[in-house]
C-alpha cells in the first residue's frame, strides 16, 4: 500500500519512529516493518510451496493471496483415516420437531452484546497480548454459558500454541465419539502493521465467532443435548491464527489426525454479517455456500439445511484455495464445508484494517447463519452414520 506523507503522519505518528519510511519517485511513502529473518513454509496451492518471512506473508495477503502456513504441520494429511469420496450424509433433514423450538431461542441481542465486547480489544492479532486477552475472555464466556445451562458433562478448554493466543474447543459429548465440528476463527489482523494498528475484526471473524457462540448457547438449552443423548459428539472450535495461514486449525487437525479421531463433518463460519455489497448489486440477501475445495456431499446437505431452516436462500460461490479453516480439516481427510455472508464477490471489503466495525453488519443476517449453525449441529449430531446408504445420501454436483 502506498500512502501520502500526511496520511502516514496522521495515522502512525506514535509508531513511525520504530519503522523505516522510504520515499519513492511519486513522493509517496511505503512502510517497512522491522523485518525478521525467520522463514516460514507456506503452501499457495496444492504442491506449490515457498519459504517467506512474516513481512512477506502480509504482503501476499495484502495482494489477495491466500495460503496455508505448513511450517510446523508438514505431515498433515500423511495418515488420512477418511476417504472423502466415501463420505455419506443424510438425504433430507429429519429433526424439525427438535430443531424448530431451539431456533426461537436464538438472540440477536446476545450476538450484538458479545460482538461489542469482542471488538473492544485493540486487536486480536494472534502474536499479541491483546490476542491472548481476547481469547481468555471468549473462553470465560463459553464456560459461563456451560455453567448456566447446567450441562455437567459439557466442557471447554484452551488449545495452546507457541504464540500468545490459544484456540478454544468446547465439547458436547454424545453417545459415540464420532464428532461434528462447528468452527469460526477468533483472531483479527490489520495487514498494514499487525503488531501496532487496531484491528476490531467485527466481520472477520468476530461475526462468525459470536454466531456460533449463540448457536452453542441455544443448543445447550435442549435437555437431550445437556444429557449427552445425541448420537454423536459435537465440538465447537474457535481457532487462533487463521489470518497467519490457518495455523490454529492446522495444529488441531494435525493432532486429530494423529489420534485417529473420527470427524464426520466440519462446518466453518467465517464472516456472517455483511450484506450491503449484495444489496448494492441489486441481488437478494442470501447465504453464500462455498463450492470449491470443499466436500460436495456435505455441501449438498448444507443446502438442504438452508432450505429447511433459513428464511433466505443460498447462493453458490467460490473463494479459492486455503480461504478459511475448513481447508485444514480437508487436508486431514475430514469432510468440510464453508458458509459465508454472501456471494464472495459481494463480501465485506472493510476487513483487515481499522474499518471492520459493527456499524456495517446486519444482525438479522447473522441470525440466519446462527439458524443454519444450530440446525446443522443438531441434525448431524443426531444422525446415526452407520445406517446411511449411499443411494439415500445427499449428493450434489458442484
Amino acid at each position: 500500500m502506498k500512502l501520502s506523507t500526511s496520511s502516514v503522519i496522521a495515522l502512525l505518528a506514535p509508531a513511525v519512529a520504530a519503522r523505516f519510511i522510504e520515499k519513492n519517485e511519486g513522493n509517496n511513502v511505503e512502510l517497512y516493518p522491522d523485518s525478521s529473518s525467520e522463514k516460514y513454509l507456506i503452501e499457495l496451492a496444492p504442491g506449490n510451496t515457498r519459504w517467506v518471512t512474516e513481512d512477506e506473508k502480509w504482503e501476499l495477503r495484502r495482494n489477495g493471496q491466500r495460503f496455508m502456513d505448513i511450517t510446523e504441520t508438514q505431515d498433515l494429511g500423511a495418515s488420512r483415516i477418511t476417504t472423502l469420496s466415501n463420505a455419506i450424509f443424510p438425504g433430507e433433514t429429519t429433526f424439525q420437531d427438535q430443531v424448530n423450538p431451539l431456533l426461537k431461542k436464538l438472540s440477536k441481542t446476545n450476538m450484538h452484546k458479545n460482538l461489542e465486547k469482542f471488538t473492544s480489544f485493540h486487536t486480536r492479532y494472534f502474536r499479541s497480548d491483546y490476542g491472548r486477552e481476547s481469547s481468555e475472555w471468549l473462553l470465560g464466556k463459553i464456560q459461563e454459558i456451560i455453567e448456566e445451562s447446567g450441562a455437567g458433562d459439557v466442557y471447554a478448554e484452551a488449545f495452546p500454541h507457541s504464540w500468545q493466543q490459544s484456540s478454544i474447543i468446547a465439547t458436547i459429548p454424545g453417545q459415540t465419539n464420532s464428532t461434528i465440528v462447528i468452527a469460526a476463527h477468533q483472531d483479527s489482523i490489520n495487514l498494514w502493521l499487525p503488531s501496532i494498528l487496531p484491528a476490531p475484526g467485527a466481520d472477520d471473524d468476530g461475526s462468525g465467532t459470536v454466531t456460533i457462540l449463540e448457536a452453542f448457547r441455544a443448543l445447550l438449552s435442549e435437555e437431550a443435548v445437556q444429557n449427552g443423548e445425541l448420537q454423536n459428539t459435537i465440538e465447537f472450535h474457535w481457532y487462533s491464527a487463521e489470518e497467519g495461514g490457518l495455523l490454529g486449525s492446522r495444529a488441531i487437525f494435525s493432532e486429530y489426525e494423529k489420534q485417529g479421531r473420527d470427524v464426520k463433518a466440519m462446518l466453518q463460519q467465517d464472516m456472517t454479517g455483511y450484506i450491503q455489497g449484495t444489496l448494492d448489486a441489486g441481488e437478494p440477501e442470501s447465504v453464500g455456500v462455498i463450492t470449491d475445495f470443499v466436500d460436495p456431499k456435505l455441501t449438498g446437505f448444507i443446502k438442504k439445511v438452508v432450505d429447511e431452516y433459513c428464511d433466505i436462500p443460498y447462493v453458490e460461490t467460490k473463494c479459492g484455495y486455503a480461504c478459511s479453516d475448513h481447508a485444514s480439516a480437508s487436508k486431514a481427510g475430514y469432510p468440510s464445508a464453508f458458509v459465508i455472508e454472501s456471494a464472495f464477490e459481494y463480501s465485506d471489503k472493510h476487513i483487515h484494517n481499522t474499518d471492520d466495525t459493527i456499524e456495517y453488519l446486519s444482525f438479522d443476517h447473522m441470525l440466519q447463519h446462527a439458524r443454519l449453525t444450530l440446525a446443522f449441529a443438531y441434525e448431524l449430531g443426531s444422525t446415526d452414520f452407520t445406517t446411511l446408504k449411499s443411494d439415500e445420501a445427499a449428493v450434489d454436483e458442484l
